[in-house]
């Protein structure tokens, strides 16, 4: 099926979720993607955020593989030992005290456990955000995401939440002294919104604040866990553990799986019953997740995260207003508009994503990509500088 071809059908068939880029992917190997005619990409997209270990890793494709030929799905009903082996592997790489772990499918639906965990907990329904933060678009994940444009249709009917600007610790303390708040959450870096990295210090006084008036504090790691950011949580690099962290797109390599770590004070409340999910935790994911925290461990990815972080900024910077984020989680913000630079990237085979601003590129490659796969972006982005122009308002 050719690319245009792919594009009539689904634009027949599916409803409508993203601006779509023009090709239809059909296979992928290590940071490099391929359409429907041939064409290879530079992938420092990772199809938003998920493909920490480049496409196809040997050893992930080899466990999914191996599984599929045993047992491909049972619910979590019954016991499996490969769920068992890859709860233990997330055991043993999350901060202390938060070795607990609910599966389930996506970030949307992480998110929204690690909220109910909360108010269970506390017994409170209240919760705090911050400006600019980006949760997902089930009920009550959408409830948090702070982009009114994707809550407007849903107003009437998703739980109250109550926004903080980022780095105002007085306006966190107020909401917390005089309501009843079951959890404050956020994402370490904010990526959708340009990459927006929270301060240390201002996550470690909302974990004060957060023990003072007994609220949990979550972090949705979806996009920053996992070790793309240089170590497996965020918390190692702010110095403020969470209650629960929400944990998805890189976490299967490609393969969907989500899950939630859960602080041992909060694990014992949870009976059996309250939380539940069909496809969460099945077989197939799970041999992804080991699979993924195996190569991770075993081929030191989380240091090379830092290494490409450093390379990028070293050969672009000077192409860029700034270099933002940590790993390989990064935004460059420009002097211009950045989607005619994306577009001008793809023109030199490269994937780039934009972000809710206007001047950030978002780029999430793999923790894979080679020091010539970094000089070839850079090279690319060069060109497609090159190609676009600086909007006379800019000036």
């Amino acid at each position: 099926m050719t690319t245009a071809e792919t594009i009539d059908i689904e634009q027949e068939l599916e409803i409508p979720t993203y601006d779509k880029m023009p090709m239809a992917l059909v296979r992928g190997e290590g940071p490099y993607v391929w359409d429907a005619e041939g064409n290879k990409y530079l992938d420092f997209y990772g199809g938003h955020c998920v493909s920490l270990l480049g496409h196809c890793h040997p050893t992930v494709v080899e466990a999914v593989q191996a599984q599929a030929e045993k047992l491909i799905f049972y619910s979590n009903v019954a016991h499996s030992p490969v769920r068992a082996r890859a709860a233990q592997h997330l055991a043993d790489l999350a901060p202390d005290g938060l070795g607990n772990v609910f599966f389930a499918n996506s970030g949307s639906e992480a998110n929204e456990t690690a909220l109910k965990l909360a108010r269970k907990y506390t017994g409170r329904s209240g919760v705090v955000a911050l400006e600019d933060g980006w949760h997902g678009r089930t009920l009550g994940s959408l409830a948090t995401t702070h982009d009114e444009h994707y809550r407007a249709p849903y107003t009437d009917v998703l739980p109250e939440t109550t926004w903080v600007p980022v780095g105002d610790l007085d306006a966190a303390e107020q909401v917390l002294a005089s309501e009843e708040i079951a959890a404050v959450i956020l994402e370490p870096i904010q990526s959708i919104a340009g990459m927006q990295e929270v301060p240390a210090d201002y996550v470690q006084g909302l974990r004060a604040l957060c023990d003072a008036y007994g609220t949990l504090l979550v972090f949705d790691e979806v996009q920053t866990g996992v070790g793309r950011t240089g170590t497996f949580s965020m918390s190692e690099h702010l110095g403020a553990t969470p209650d629960l962290i929400a944990l998805a797109k890189s976490l299967g390599a490609g393969v969907p799986v989500s899950g939630v770590l859960v602080d041992d004070a909060v694990a014992e409340t949870v009976e059996t019953g309250d939380q539940g999910s069909t496809f969460g935790g099945g077989m197939l994911a799970m041999a992804a997740v080991s699979a993924t925290l195996e190569t991770l461990v075993e081929d030191d990815l989380m240091a090379r995260a830092t290494e490409i972080h450093d390379q990028v900024a070293e050969q672009v910077g000077p192409l860029v207003e700034e270099v933002r984020g940590r790993g390989c989680l990064m935004g460059l913000k420009f002097d211009r508009p950045v989607g005619p630079v994306v577009e001008a990237l793809r023109d030199q085979n490269v994937l780039g994503g934009g972000s809710s601003n206007p001047h950030v590129m978002r780029l999430m490659p793999p923790l894979v990509v080679s020091d010539d796969d970094v000089t070839a972006f850079a090279e690319a982005l060069h060109a497609a500088l090159d190609a676009t122009t600086v909007p006379a308002e800019a000036h």
